[in-house]
């Protein structure tokens, strides 16, 4: 009797595909499937873009290598002509300056402090790059006791930034491990990568200001072989502050 009850109860089961499935299950389903799409659909189209992104790139970089050697060999048939003519060669002024502090906040008057708050120099060895400017020039010679600058060249630029470069993010000290960094930050300025970065420093291009902005002050080391023993008297009088023009390049490759 157990038995025909038990297998009366197992007829009477129904089958899977008897079953209905209900409806927010349905849904839930549906939601997903879209949901996976436009994952799959988003990411097919940033490699996309970073695949045309990088052409970008690339093609720049190219292309500023060639204005670079233009530039360099422009320079080098200049030096010649002039010496041919028995003339000097004159470079042009400067366009940026790269700006160093050398003293701490002892004794320092407070224009010239709020001049060094201005520059973004806050402990010593930072070092800014700045566009020369009668403004800004005029500001440098306030605080010449307390800083160094010069013009820096295309090595020293782009030696400071891949080496110890760090961009302002959300008020934040983040290092350029990546070009996404600087696309998020200088993007609506075109400029999307490293490179870019580079180029628009050394060359002070329109968007210069914002390129120097995003850039954290460099924290230099102390330079190899030490400071000069008269380290606040003039660069030419044998010390250490002022304008050394070219002669930055040296410093920076000892301090970097």
């Amino acid at each position: 009797m157990s038995r025909a009850h038990a297998s009366g109860a197992h007829a009477r089961l129904p089958f899977a595909q008897h079953v209905e499935v209900p409806e927010t299950l349905l849904k839930k389903r549906k939601q997903n499937d879209k949901v996976r799409e436009a994952k799959l659909k988003a990411a097919a189209e940033a490699k996309k873009s970073r695949k045309t992104r990088r052409k970008v790139i690339f093609k720049r970089a190219e292309k500023y290598a060639q204005e670079y050697l233009s530039k360099e060999k422009e320079e080098v048939r200049l030096k010649r002509a002039a010496r041919a003519a028995g003339d000097y060669y004159v470079p042009a002024q400067a366009k940026v300056y790269f700006v160093i502090r050398l003293k701490g906040i002892n004794e320092i008057a407070p224009k010239p402090r709020k001049i060094l708050q201005l520059l973004r120099l806050l402990q010593i060895n930072n070092g800014v790059f700045v566009k020369a400017t009668k403004a800004t020039e005029q500001m440098l010679r306030l605080v010449e006791p307390y800083i160094t600058f010069g013009e820096p060249n295309l090595k020293s630029v782009r030696e400071l930034i891949y080496k110890r470069g760090f961009g302002k993010v959300d008020k934040q000290r983040i290092p350029l491990t990546d070009n996404a960094i600087i696309e998020q930050a200088l993007g609506k300025f075109d400029i999307l990568s490293i490179e870019d970065l580079v180029h628009e420093i050394a060359t002070v291009g329109p968007n210069f200001k914002q390129a120097s902005n995003f850039l954290w002050p460099f924290k230099l080391s102390n330079p190899t072989g030490g400071w000069r023993q008269r380290k606040f008297k003039h660069f030419i009088e044998g010390g250490d502050h002022g304008n050394r023009e070219g002669n930055i390049n040296k410093l920076i490759r000892q301090m970097n």
